[in-house]
């Protein structure tokens, strides 16, 4: 890949991040009077599977493809599109660890909602770079896994939401009373 391809990709992730970042701050800074929140700790045992998935299927597998496709066989455009991927990533992550460990609020659970998004976009985007090289078939059809993989793991959070934020269920006896 050519050196602007790499700086329009620095630029347009380094200004998601600070984007992302600056609208994680004002809202950490909103709402700090919230009652401070923490994780909930029993987590369905489904929960322990799914996890374990998406580390093998959004992380190993890439790293593995970024490895040989990249870094043993020298396609420099893998590196570029898995490296911003894992940069990404990264970030994400410690957004997630710092927010809950700075503001004790429910900002955090905005980090992923934020991410995600983006990273289909990426997933999408660099798709697209790698274009219809035969030898890199493989590495694109990752691309689109890993966008299935972030799709679900994205609705298995929303439907998580309910018991992250603790909303409460009506009983069988309030919705038989109605």
């Amino acid at each position: 890949m050519s050196l602007n391809t790499n700086l329009y990709l620095f630029l347009e992730n380094f200004l998601f991040f600070a984007l992302a970042t600056s609208l994680i701050v004002v809202l950490g800074w909103a709402w700090r009077d919230a009652k401070p929140f923490s994780l909930p700790e029993a987590l369905p045992g489904w929960f322990k599977i799914w996890l374990g998935s998406v580390q093998v299927l959004g992380l190993l597998l890439p790293l593995l493809v970024m490895l040989l496709w990249g870094v043993w066989w020298g396609y420099t455009s893998v590196l570029t599109v898995l490296g911003w991927y894992f940069v990404m990533l990264g970030l994400q992550i410690l957004s997630e660890i710092v927010t809950l460990r700075q503001y004790h609020t429910v900002v955090w659970v905005m980090v992923p909602y934020l991410y995600l998004p983006y990273r289909f976009w990426q997933l999408y985007e660099g798709w697209t770079l790698l274009g219809s090289e035969t030898n890199l078939l493989w590495v694109r059809n990752l691309l689109i896994l890993e966008l299935v993989v972030w799709i679900v793991n994205y609705a298995l959070d929303v439907s998580q939401l309910p018991r992250l934020l603790r909303w409460e269920l009506k009983s069988n006896s309030d919705i038989s009373s109605t």
